[in-house]
């Protein structure tokens, strides 16, 4: 399948089914807010290098999690019984945002995909009531989280970070747990890692993923704010354990 360039003038998307073997499917076009939206409603995402055009994705297979699926293993149960960390919603999306960014500056060679041009569009996602982060705290020091962008019952994760073992894990159970709660259907992890295999995540394939897709666009959004909605983000967090 051949690589699709977007035009600068127009808000638009090729069919996500179009994408190539290694699921690319478009380049050019801008981090608006929204073609940002309209990406994630047609189930694709923006990953490259910074010194590069913006690619979008469209990956075959995909993969989510289902929020009933979550897997809590019987080593973590002490971190929520005992409240080892403190964990947030919305409370300095930018701080997180950044935290990952640096994240990836720490291997060989250092490098990250997360741009200024990435941090500037989804703090904007942010303030606009669309893009959501997760801070995990350990006396008062930001320690781990993640960050992702909610349209109707869907959460499109898009990057964690941990500086003390488990504090990210710990910040994604309490999500999934909170958007179960209120009826989510799905969390995309868009590629498959161990860290998220290991709570549950599975692969699914192109079709089946943006059939969720289109049937989600139906679902109300939980916009705004998210730090006044949660009064306990450890509750109910270890109900229904799979492992």
């Amino acid at each position: 399948m051949p690589v699709f360039w977007l035009s600068d003038e127009e808000l638009s998307f090729p069919d996500p089914e179009l994408a190539n073997e290694d699921g690319i499917l478009a380049v050019g076009g801008d981090l608006s807010v929204e073609r940002l939206l309209l990406a994630y409603q047609m189930g694709l995402f923006p990953w490259y290098n910074p010194e590069d055009p913006i690619l979008w994705w469209s990956p075959d297979p995909r993969f989510v999690l289902f929020p009933s699926e979550l897997k809590i293993a019987k080593s973590m149960r002490s971190y929520f019984n005992q409240r080892k960390f403190e964990v947030t919603f919305d409370q300095n999306f930018e701080s997180v945002i950044r935290a990952c960014k640096e994240q990836y500056r720490k291997g060989p060679g250092g490098g990250t995909w997360i741009s200024e041009d990435m941090v500037e569009a989804y703090c904007t996602l942010h303030k606009e009531g669309f893009a959501h982060s997760v801070e995990v705290w350990k006396d008062e020091e930001l320690v781990g989280g993640l960050y992702g962008v909610c349209l109707g019952k869907i959460f499109f994760g898009e990057s964690m970070f941990s500086n003390v073992n488990n504090a990210s894990k710990v910040g994604f159970i309490a999500l999934v747990r909170m958007l179960e709660d209120r009826g989510f259907n799905l969390i995309d992890c868009q590629q498959e890692t161990q860290h998220l295999k290991s709570l549950g995540g599975r692969s699914i394939n192109r079709n089946d993923f943006l059939q969720i897709v289109s049937d989600n666009k139906k679902e109300k959004t939980m916009g705004g704010n998210w730090s006044g909605i949660i009064d306990d983000p450890f509750k109910n967090v270890l109900k229904a354990n799979k492992s």
